[in-house]
């Protein structure tokens, strides 16, 4: 027997851009977090983190970020960046790296390296300009493929994946299988809170053909 719940209705067009935007992140969850590294034209690094982001196909690879810029449609460093040099890395957060981005979560100038103030370790990257931060279990090395303008502030950023670095001790290279343990990467919920992902569990689709032969068998059981 089905267990019914109530439910409870909002129009988005009678709600406030706050309203609406409590009612996603509380809902659209657990969501990825990209910690993501660009340089500006001039090559100083910024850092910051989003998780409006998510992988939409994998051929070709792209991923998506929603950057939300300022009230007065200038754009915030990650943006600029993007749009100035077309690239840009994205970095997997795990739990260790949690505190880490937190503060590349903070307001700061683009006079101040979040990279430094955070105390993150980097390297050059290989396929692109913007550094890779060396504790992350997995960073995707990303070059601009679409900007979507959906708001006078807001915009969506589609990013072709060149490629990805995983930590050597979660990924088997032979079958490219990767161990989301050892990845230990987190969740952003509503407001201040964030999910592990280590508490998992296992569901494999049926086949057409093993669904109807569960139905025959079903159907057996109760003759």
């Amino acid at each position: 027997m089905t267990n019914k719940k109530e439910h409870t209705h909002f129009d988005f067009a009678a709600l406030t851009e706050r309203e609406r935007y409590k009612l996603l992140i509380g809902t659209v969850i657990p969501r990825p977090i990209a910690l993501i590294t660009t340089v500006s034209r001039d090559g100083e690094p910024n850092a910051g983190p989003f998780s409006f982001f998510n992988v939409l196909t994998h051929d070709p690879a792209v991923v998506a970020i929603g950057v939300e810029n300022y009230s007065d449609m200038s754009f915030k460093d990650t943006a600029r960046n993007i749009r100035e040099t077309g690239e840009f890395t994205i970095h997997i957060v795990d739990q260790a790296l949690v505190d880490q981005m937190e503060i590349c979560a903070i307001k700061f100038g683009p006079d101040v390296s979040e990279l430094a103030e955070a105390g993150l370790a980097t390297a050059p990257g290989q396929m692109v300009r913007s550094p890779r931060i060396l504790s992350a279990p997995a960073a995707l090395e990303c070059r601009r493929h679409t900007t979507l303008q959906v708001g006078p502030a807001r915009e969506i950023i589609l990013g072709e994946v060149l490629g990805v670095f995983v930590r050597s001790d979660a990924v088997n290279p032979s079958n490219f299988h990767v161990d989301q343990q050892m990845m230990d990467a987190v969740g952003r919920m509503g407001g201040n809170t964030y999910a592990r992902t280590r508490d998992q569990f296992d569901v494999k689709t049926m086949t057409k053909e093993e669904w109807f032969s569960r139905e025959e068998i079903l159907k057996s059981a109760d003759a």
